[in-house]
């Protein structure tokens, strides 16, 4: 190519001559600028090769009047990757660099280009830009050119690049970005800057610091502004940034600060959008809409607030959608928040009044094992604290059927363990002997007593506790169950185990204690000697463990 011959040549005079070698480079690099425009065969990798790169960056670093055509020559060579790494030994990032401040904005669009593509996917050199100030630099491009769109594009890109750095992430939370994104969001004329945006957002927004930014320059407010605005269409694009902006709403609530003020006491424009997006057609927004209101559901005070502002028929009409081949995302997000909107004890009476269990009950004949899971979380915690609620549901015979078969769920196992801490739950927050007789009816002891051998400490503890009450309520109910499973045995083994947890232990004993209490069951612990066991506690470390067993023992006849 003669022009890269006589461009290299006049390049190299350049320290000799002024106007009349700007003069004569005006031709060869707008030769050279066609064939890169017109995608000319390697055109950007002959003019890498032909070792021209060293004057480019000499004119640029000189400030020549050809700057701004140099910067715009290097922007589309870098288009091609293979001569992206040849422009960065050629010190062409370090001149082009300053020309970030320049004043006219031809200049800054093709520096931006130009560095953007040569540091594209290149994380030192991503670092190195960083380190070297360009994030101030760009958000001001932004701020001082708001309405250039092409300009505030090239910027918003390179943002998008670099936002995954910590280092860029802090130089951003120092520069107020949000209030320039939120603009720009706000006037973005198109579904690719809208994209672009809600990435930076996306990234950014990782950090506690942003996210509490994010909530005080409006951010949460812009995306559902923008949400609504696109709602009811069917384009893809819009879709898409639906589901990319509700996804974002609730990872920004996941701040406690940022939650709160979205939240304002139940009058927050968030929140009211969020409670219309329970209410969508939009599967996204629906499951979104779930999953905010778990989020703000994360104190008492929202909870009952909430619960005052009638969020819960909303969340139980939308579980009631999806029972039959729904989404089960969306089941395991409405009932989450149905859960964390049950912890308020003052929720739990009113919940039950408005007649939640007996709406989610639908939920049981689903077949989704996530979903089962969450809602035997749910049911559990509604129960929690709750007698009336705890005497509901433990004398509901379809609803103990179903637990019994998930008891026995051998693929998962989180649904095996949750169906039997509902069981332990209904015993003992009820104490009621109808409950502890429809427990035994339905063959749930056995499964308690399985669950007093699980790994789980709290799980140990849960089943022993409910097996003492039921006991010491109906032992007639439960004699049967404690002799197949050889209960005692099992019992005896706890105490005498040298790394069993004391509270457990201490639950073993409380178990045994009310058997005590029991002739019949009295017998067979003598039968399986039990008070070999209790004997070696009497000397236990822990005092009050060794009082309870010399308690239990005189209990059983031997004060010794």
């Amino acid at each position: 190519m003669t022009d890269i011959d006589s461009l290299s040549g006049a390049l190299q005079a350049l320290s000799v001559s002024t106007e009349l070698i700007e003069e004569e480079l005006k031709l060869p690099l707008e030769t050279l600028l066609a064939a890169l425009l017109e995608k000319k065969n390697d055109a950007a990798v002959e003019i890498a090769n032909s070792g021209v790169l060293p004057s480019l960056a000499e004119v640029l670093r000189s400030s020549s009047p050809l700057s701004c055509q140099v910067a715009l020559l290097v922007a589309e060579m870098a288009r091609e990757a293979a001569v992206r790494e040849p422009c960065i030994e050629a010190g062409l990032v370090t001149v082009l660099l300053p020309h970030l401040s320049s004043t006219d904005q031809e200049m800054l669009l093709n520096t931006g280009r130009a560095i953007g593509r040569i540091c594209f996917d290149n994380s030192f050199q991503q670092d190195q830009l960083v380190q070297s100030g360009v994030i101030p630099r760009l958000v001001s491009i932004i701020k001082q050119y708001p309405e250039n769109d092409p300009l505030v594009n090239v910027c918003l890109l390179a943002l998008c690049n670099l936002a995954d750095m910590d280092s860029a992430r802090e130089a951003l939370a120092e520069q107020g970005v949000a209030e320039v994104l939120t603009f720009q969001l706000k006037r973005a004329p198109d579904a690719e800057r809208r994209h672009v945006i809600l990435e930076i957002l996306g990234a950014l927004g990782e950090s506690d610091t942003l996210k509490l930014q994010f909530a005080e320059s409006g951010v949460p407010e812009a995306l559902s502004e923008m949400i609504r605005s696109l709602q009811g269409g069917s384009d893809p694009h819009d879709l898409c940034s639906i589901k990319i902006a509700s996804n974002l709403i609730v990872s920004l609530l996941l701040g406690d600060e940022s939650m709160q003020k979205c939240f304002g006491e139940g009058s927050g424009v968030v929140y009211q959008d969020v409670l219309s997006w329970l209410q969508s057609s939009n599967t996204q927004l629906q499951l979104s809409g779930a999953l905010a209101i778990a989020n703000f559901a994360r104190n008492d005070s929202n909870c009952v607030k909430m619960l005052d502002l009638g969020v819960v028929p909303h969340i139980l009409t939308l579980l009631e959608q999806h029972v039959d081949e729904g989404d089960v995302s969306v089941q395991h997000a409405g009932l989450s928040a149905l859960r964390n909107l049950a912890i308020p004890a003052t929720n739990k009476v009113r919940m039950l009044e408005d007649g939640v269990t007996e709406r989610i009950k639908s939920l049981l004949r689903s077949d989704m094992p996530p979903v089962q899971f969450k809602l035997l979380g749910t049911l559990r915690m509604m129960v929690d604290g709750h007698e009336e609620a705890a005497l509901v549901l433990g004398r509901d015979a379809v609803l103990l059927a179903r637990v019994m078969e998930w008891c026995e769920a051998k693929d998962h196992a989180g649904v095996r363990g949750e169906s039997s801490r509902l069981l332990a739950a209904l015993i003992r927050h009820s104490r009621s002997a109808e409950v502890v007789h429809a427990v035994a009816k339905a063959d749930g002891v056995r499964h308690l007593i399985s669950m007093a051998t699980s790994e789980h400490v709290i799980m140990q503890n849960e089943a022993l506790v409910s097996l003492a009450i039921a006991s010491a309520i109906d032992i007639e109910s439960m004699k049967e169950a404690f002799r197949d499973s050889e209960l005692l045995t099992m019992l005896k083994e706890m105490l005498e185990d040298p790394l069993g947890a004391i509270e457990v232990k201490f639950s073993a004993l409380g178990l045994i204690c009310s058997l005590a209490n029991s002739s019949v069951m009295k017998e067979e612990l003598h039968s399986v000697n039990m008070k070999e066991s209790l004997s070696k506690l009497t000397e236990h470390s822990n005092s009050k463990l060794a009082s309870q067993a010399i308690s239990i023992l005189a209990s059983l006849g031997d004060s010794s």
